[in-house]
């Protein structure tokens, strides 16, 4: 935990390094010391249809959602959300539309397993 979804209008990988934007979403959230290293999963996912208000697929964007257990408080999402939102603001220069979102996860309905 947690899981980083970042998902993406397709041109955008013609001006951003997607998988470097990527890494670089994954090393804030383990430099941020609120996770393990080992815990923090990252992935990205190309939309290939997309609407943005009446620009139709004109206007292209960015938009991660980091998926929490919850129990944090709002300041350690605050910190996160706007830390996400300066490492986008750092690749997506010329992307219309940039946004973050932190959801929780409720804690009783998480399972995991992991290969040891």
């Amino acid at each position: 935990m947690p899981h980083i979804v970042m998902e993406y209008s397709d041109p955008v990988s013609e001006r951003v390094n997607i998988g470097q934007l990527l890494e670089d979403l994954h090393q804030t959230a383990i430099g941020s010391g609120e996770f393990g290293a080992a815990d923090v999963k990252s992935r990205a996912y190309a939309s290939h249809e997309w609407l943005v208000g009446e620009n139709d697929n004109q206007e292209n964007f960015i938009h991660v959602t980091l998926w929490l257990l919850d129990g944090r408080d709002e300041k350690q999402k605050h910190n996160l959300s706007h830390a996400f939102l300066d490492v986008l603001k750092q690749h997506g220069t010329e992307v219309a539309s940039l946004t973050v979102d932190v959801r929780d996860m409720d804690r009783r309905w998480y399972a995991k397993a992991t290969k040891e």
